[in-house]
C-alpha cells in the first residue's frame, strides 16, 4: 500500500485575500506612513467617506459621512453623482476640523479610480474642507464639474415630463437650478 504525501509547505492565505476584499500589501503601505487615512468607498447609490486610524486591535473609525448624510442640509439630489461626492468630502473636512490629524493619506481599496471621477471629488472636498492630502492637481475634477454644470445644462435641454429627473423633482428639488442649491447646501455645511 503506498502512502500519499502531502504538502505541508502550502499556507492558506487570509480569507480577505481569497475573496478579494483586502490587498494587505497596500494596507501594510498605507500602515507604515503612520498617518491617518481618508478612506473613500463609492457606491451605486452613495458615496462614503471616512477618516480611520490604525490600531492594534482594529482600525479606529473616527468619523463618517454618507451622501445620505447630506439630506440633514437640504440635498434633494442623488447621492451617487460628482456633487454629493465634493459635498461628503467637504462635510467630513468640516467635521474632523481640529479634531484629527491635518494630514492623511488616501485609501482607495481595491477600487480602481479614473481621473476626475466622484472618488476624486470626494479627496477635492476633503482638501477644501482643510484637510492636507498630496493630491495631483491633474486627477481632481474642475469646479464646473464639482458644483453639477452638467447635470444643469443637461436638466434644461431634456424636455420636461420625461421620467428623466422625475424623482428628483418629486422630492422638490430644481434639477436646472443644481448650481445654486448646490452652493446653499455647501452654505450650509460651512455654517454648521
Amino acid at each position: 500500500m503506498v502512502k500519499s504525501k502531502v504538502n505541508s509547505n502550502y499556507t492558506l492565505p487570509y480569507r480577505r485575500k481569497r475573496e478579494g476584499r483586502t490587498n494587505y500589501k497596500k494596507r501594510l503601505a498605507y500602515l507604515k506612513s503612520g498617518l491617518t487615512r481618508l478612506v473613500v468607498r463609492p457606491t451605486s447609490k452613495n458615496i462614503v467617506v471616512q477618516l480611520v486610524n490604525y490600531a492594534p486591535d482594529g482600525d479606529q473609525v473616527l468619523f463618517t459621512v454618507t451622501s445620505a448624510t447630506l439630506k440633514k442640509y437640504g440635498w434633494k439630489f442623488h447621492g451617487g453623482n460628482t456633487p454629493s461626492a465634493y459635498l461628503s468630502g467637504f462635510l467630513l473636512a468640516k467635521l474632523a476640523k481640529g479634531k484629527a490629524t491635518d494630514q492623511v493619506i488616501v485609501d482607495l481599496g481595491l477600487f480602481h479610480a479614473a481621473p476626475k471621477t466622484r472618488v476624486f471629488a470626494a479627496i477635492k472636498g476633503a482638501i477644501d474642507g482643510g484637510i492636507q492630502i498630496l493630491a495631483d492637481d491633474e486627477h481632481l475634477p474642475s469646479d464646473d464639474r464639482v458644483k453639477g454644470a452638467h447635470i444643469e445644462s443637461y436638466a434644461q435641454s431634456v424636455a420636461k415630463g420625461t421620467l428623466q429627473f422625475s424623482l428628483t423633482v418629486k422630492e422638490g428639488a430644481k434639477p436646472q437650478a443644481f448650481i445654486s442649491e448646490f452652493d446653499a447646501v455647501k452654505k450650509k455645511i460651512m455654517g454648521a
